[in-house]
């Protein structure tokens, strides 16, 4: 039988053999994976659309203009980004002929003039001549054939006089059509803007757009200070729109500002365009007319809220699995699937109307194999929801 001593020397060889093995053990295996959490809490969940593709920066007034008769411009009174006031002439075609008209009326009208002038004295004065002959027949002193010849001659002079002044308004109405012709041919600015592009230079011929045949306008005239958003949004969507919604607008030439807007008008037709889902055009306006100098033409991304929720549970979407659960952080560090009931979403919240409470934390991203559920995890530092944007 062995002795006490050597009892207790094979206790502490197997104690250190054992220390030794949990150390090697200890000090090779795997460490828990470290992944990403976030914490729950609660905040703003909102319900948005998208545009399908880029929208467009245009302006409330564009008029692409041309003269409406074709001739020789001879006037160019304006050049590209030049600011016009309202009126302004902006070129001229050549009208030369039509201002020999409009003088040639001009001197009809005076020569009408005169002549209704000297009829209607003659009249004047046979009117007065028939008047004295009426009191010279009532006293016996002419005969009364007399009387109705003078009368007859005054009421064929006023006559003549008539006809002159019908002549002087044919005359004025010869002027009207010369100016209407002349006017024709200047091209004037219907409201204040900048002059985006023109087509065209003295010397050069330009005419007006056929029907069906497109052409470069003469002048294209942009109102820049009234801006709005034109976003193509997918049919679907379409029901859940309604002017006045609130907006957000970003333009990829101005990365991460964002200017609030609302909805002015929703087109009452889809739009179809072949080998392209069918979209409806949505008009966004400004809330307060950008600080920033924006183009017309640049490309733009409005978000419509549909709904808005605020002070309420959520989750980040892109922690949800497509079951429809999450993974919540339990005890010892190990990761537990939950159920959820959730409400309003977008692309970055869910809002949490049943399944997680407030200061749990979830998984927020499932793209490691050896991350599932039941796997203990080393949680990176907490982030918290509440310093996202809604």
């Amino acid at each position: 039988m062995p002795k006490p001593k050597t009892w207790l020397r094979l206790v502490l060889v197997v104690l250190a053999l054992a220390a030794l093995a949990y150390a090697a053990w200890r000090f090779t295996r795997p460490l828990p994976p470290a992944v990403e959490l976030a914490t729950i809490a609660r905040g703003t969940v909102e319900a948005t659309v998208v545009n399908t593709r880029a929208g467009t920066v245009k302006a409330c007034r564009r008029a692409r203009l041309a003269p409406v008769a074709g001739g020789q411009i001879v006037k160019l009174w304006v050049k590209e980004s030049d600011r016009v006031k309202a009126g302004q002439p902006l070129l001229e075609l050549w009208n030369r002929d039509l201002a020999a008209q409009r003088e040639l009326a001009t001197r009809q009208l005076a020569t009408s003039e005169e002549r209704r002038r000297e009829a209607c004295i003659m009249a004047d004065n046979a009117r007065r001549n028939a008047e004295r002959t009426q009191q010279l027949a009532a006293r016996g002193f002419v005969s009364p054939q007399r009387g109705e010849d003078d009368r007859a001659e005054a009421r064929a002079r006023q006559a003549n006089c008539d006809a002159l002044a019908t002549d002087v308004k044919r005359a004025q109405a010869q002027i009207r059509v010369a100016l209407a012709g002349l006017e024709r041919t200047t091209l004037t600015a219907p409201f204040a803007g900048i002059v985006a592009k023109v087509t065209g230079e003295v010397g050069e011929f330009t005419t007006p757009s056929p029907p069906g045949i497109p052409t470069p306008p003469a002048v294209d005239l942009i109102d820049d200070t009234c801006l709005y958003v034109s976003a193509p949004m997918d049919e679907v969507d379409a029901p859940r729109l309604k002017p006045g919604q609130p907006a957000r607008i970003t333009f990829d030439a101005l990365p991460g500002q964002v200017f609030p807007g609302h909805v002015r008008r929703i087109a009452p037709y889809v739009t179809e365009v072949e080998k392209q889902a069918r979209t409806v055009d949505v008009e966004v306006d400004f809330d307060t007319p950008p600080k920033q100098i924006l183009l017309v033409g640049y490309s733009a991304d409005a978000e419509i809220v549909t709904e808005r929720r605020d002070n309420v549970l959520r989750v980040p979407t892109q922690a949800i699995r497509q079951d429809g659960t999450v993974l919540v952080l339990g005890r010892d560090d190990r990761l537990e699937t939950r159920s959820l009931k959730t409400g309003l979403a977008n692309w970055a919240f869910t809002e949490v109307t049943g399944g997680l409470n407030a200061g749990e934390r979830v998984l927020l991203s499932f793209d490691r194999e050896d991350v599932q559920a039941g796997t203990q995890v080393t949680p990176n530092p907490p982030k918290d929801t509440k310093a996202a944007k809604p």
